[in-house]
């Protein structure tokens, strides 16, 4: 399996702090079946700034170590940017690490809103060759509570990646919830586990895995797989129809 989404560089974002942190998350990867994954610092976010180069020599130093350790896993390059004013100037000029280097290239959203310029911006990265991923919509507070929004962000071309965490639970019901609406109406064309560490967010994609066939169905667990692959080769990943998700309105009486 390919996790597309981790925080397992160490010491330079809210993820591993340590390369002993780094190695048991490498361990708990390999022990669910995880053969690749692509490291993603934060990037922008008011907190965290990591450049092409740092991110490339951290994992040079960090597959190294894994190869001594003769741990059967490979780090791919990426970066989980938060959307800026500067996105396109910045993906331009090489600021911008796409994950793997290829057109496919994250995008975050805070947490409580999104922001007026979302859709142009998403419209622009696609107009310079790029195919925008949002990571984590389930996550947004403005999404969970308008999701025609994230509908006609995925309309017009915008890709999404869901968090093994949110579809297992551990953001509270409210967001479990959401992210299977997402799934269910073909919102989303990739899981991965944006793992921090191995106990509060931990590596848990197979668990994912194994909900997402059991109680979802077999097609859903293909294209995720398969479009994790077709990722990291650059090729055209899977897209099912967008349909929009209904809610209820409920008018009092007077």
């Amino acid at each position: 399996m390919i996790d597309i989404h981790s925080h397992i560089l160490p010491g330079i974002d809210d993820g591993a702090r340590s390369e002993e942190d780094s190695l048991h998350m490498a361990y708990q990867a390999v022990e669910q079946g995880i053969h690749t994954i692509i490291a993603t610092p934060h990037h922008k976010n008011n907190t965290f700034e990591n450049s092409r180069e740092s991110i490339l020599m951290h994992l040079d130093i960090l597959n190294n170590l894994f190869q001594s350790h003769e741990i059967p896993l490979t780090l791919l390059p990426g970066q989980e940017t938060r959307i800026n004013g500067d996105f396109i100037n910045d993906l331009q000029n090489g600021e911008i690490l796409p994950l793997n280097q290829t057109s496919y290239v994250f995008v975050e959203l805070p947490f409580d809103h999104v922001p007026q310029y979302t859709e142009s911006l998403i419209y622009d990265i696609q107009m310079h060759g790029y195919k925008p991923i949002i990571a984590h919509p389930e996550r947004n507070q403005e999404l969970r509570e308008q999701p025609d929004k994230l509908y006609n962000l995925v309309r017009k071309g915008a890709l999404t990646q869901v968090t093994t965490g949110s579809l297992l639970g551990d953001f509270g019901k409210d967001v479990g919830r959401f992210t299977r609406e997402v799934i269910d109406h073909h919102l989303t064309h990739f899981i991965a586990t944006d793992a921090h560490n191995t106990t509060s967010r931990p590596v848990n994609l197979w668990e994912a895995y194994d909900y997402i066939q059991d109680e979802i169905g077999a097609d859903v667990y293909y294209m995720f797989l398969e479009n994790a692959e077709f990722l990291v080769k650059n090729d055209i990943v899977q897209q099912n129809e967008p349909q929009r998700i209904q809610r209820k309105k409920f008018f009092g009486l007077f």
